[in-house]
């Protein structure tokens, strides 16, 4: 494999390793604000209790979240210098922005979050973790602004090859901002919604649930619920925000080779690219017209009108049913769980049945699959542009010789097995062990096998 193929592979390890963190911390907090405002408000220890278990846990996913996003912006600099040579004036001072106005507000007040019962009052305490709620989401709107950019780019002009400023607020709310702003803290909702109901199941599972978990489990599904619906909602504007600027992406997503009017829905089917054609695919006429244009004969540009502008199609063709799927199945678990837990929502304890405990648990990181498999999409979706239509992937890489590229991404995904392997192991060993990892008092142990 060559220099090129090599640092897309090793880059793209990189963000999808990196993006599981944020991805649960982003919602997490808020969880936790959530949980000691309850508390605030109730004086019911289990709130309290909940709190403590899942700061922890937002503790530990935070640490692996900054470790892995600084060693994926060096590879900005190491495999992608020509991006920041030609775009540095724009990237630059957005991920500085990050660093500045949502980073370490996270990092000073996290401190506050983690040691500052007994020293801080409840009020100071709550505020801190306000604030590092806020600064998860300010870490995502900079972030995702960036991302957004080099998706739909605006704002810019082009001086010497390089991409200089001209209108800041053009740039930073670019077209696709909205839309994939929403859409991502929408799944990184539904992402520690699942998370937290999964492991939650996990200890009604094996005896090992306190109060907090009954509380947590509750608030968890009742979140996804809510979420889910509207994902499907802000997934469809996103959807006919991308058809409007990037077509070439939805023609991939939809596996459409040819321009047509009332063209149909795809559900399955294997893509040929070579053959321009789709084969053993199952279809519903004039579907994918009412869904992205809203109306039964729209029309949708064909891959073959993007000659060499276009994404590989299987990827993205696969990525886009791995991500739609795993949300219906993200959607019907959670309407379910919620309507089975509804008479219960004020009941001390939790009865759920042991099949949808069982359920539950497997889907603890049921959210880290959309994700992937969404970013697959949007990623592999902008291709063959790093910033879509104007600079292409293949003028920004570098010239470092391939087996020193193949030996540091061997080196990074080695490293980043073991990391994701412990890191659900602590949070398997965690969950096993509320009591010593709550921080306060049991004071609901007795009600450990509650629905098992």
């Amino acid at each position: 494999m060559d220099t090129l193929l090599l640092s897309r592979i090793q880059f793209a390890a990189n963000v999808s390793f990196h993006i599981l963190f944020p991805t649960i911390t982003i919602a997490l907090c808020w969880f936790l604000l959530f949980f000691r405002i309850r508390f605030v408000q109730t004086r019911d220890a289990a709130w309290e209790e909940a709190y403590y278990f899942w700061t922890k846990v937002f503790a530990l996913t935070f640490a692996l979240g900054v470790v892995s996003g600084i060693v994926m912006s060096f590879q900005f600099g190491t495999n992608w210098p020509g991006f920041m040579e030609k775009a540095g004036n724009i990237a630059g001072p957005l991920l500085g922005y990050e660093v500045l106005t949502a980073f370490f507000l996270e990092a000073s007040f996290l401190g506050v979050m983690l040691f500052g019962r007994g020293r801080v009052s409840e009020r100071v305490h709550l505020i801190a973790t306000s604030l590092v709620a806020l600064g998860t989401t300010m870490s995502a709107f900079w972030i995702l602004s960036l991302n957004s950019w080099m998706q739909t780019p605006a704002g810019f002009e082009i001086v010497n090859g390089e991409f200089m400023p001209t209108d800041w607020m053009a740039i930073v709310f670019n077209p696709s901002f909205p839309y994939r702003l929403a859409h991502k803290l929408l799944a990184s909702g539904l992402t520690a919604s699942f998370l937290i109901a999964g492991l939650c199941a996990w200890q009604l599972i094996k005896g090992s649930a306190t109060q907090g978990t009954h509380k947590a489990l509750r608030s968890a599904v009742f979140a996804a619920a809510l979420i889910a619906p509207v994902q499907v909602f802000v997934g469809d504007l996103h959807g006919l925000n991308t058809l409007e600027h990037q077509p070439a992406k939805i023609a991939a997503m939809e596996g459409i080779w040819e321009t047509e009017r009332g063209a149909p829905l795809t559900l399955l089917g294997i893509p040929d690219e070579a053959a321009g054609t789709t084969h053993f695919a199952v279809k519903i006429p004039k579907l994918a017209s009412l869904i992205l244009t809203h109306e039964w004969d729209g029309e949708i540009k064909g891959i073959n009108e993007f000659k060499g502008e276009h994404p590989p199609v299987a990827p993205v063709f696969y990525a886009f049913r791995v991500m739609v799927g795993m949300g219906t199945v993200m959607l019907l678990v959670a309407v379910f769980a919620a309507w089975k837990l509804w008479p219960q929502r004020r009941a001390t304890g939790t009865t759920l049945p042991r099949p949808l405990l069982w359920v539950l648990s497997g889907m603890a990181f049921s959210g880290w699959v959309a994700t992937l498999a969404g970013w697959y999409v949007t990623e592999i979706g902008r291709q063959p542009f790093v910033v879509y239509g104007v600079l292409r992937t293949a003028d920004t890489a570098t010239q470092i010789a391939s087996p020193w590229v193949a030996l540091t991404l061997t080196a990074y995904l080695v490293v980043y097995g073991l990391l994701l392997v412990t890191y659900i192991g602590v949070l398997k060993y965690m969950a096993e062990n509320p009591v010593k990892h709550a921080g306060v008092p049991a004071a609901g142990a007795q009600l450990g096998n509650a629905g098992a």
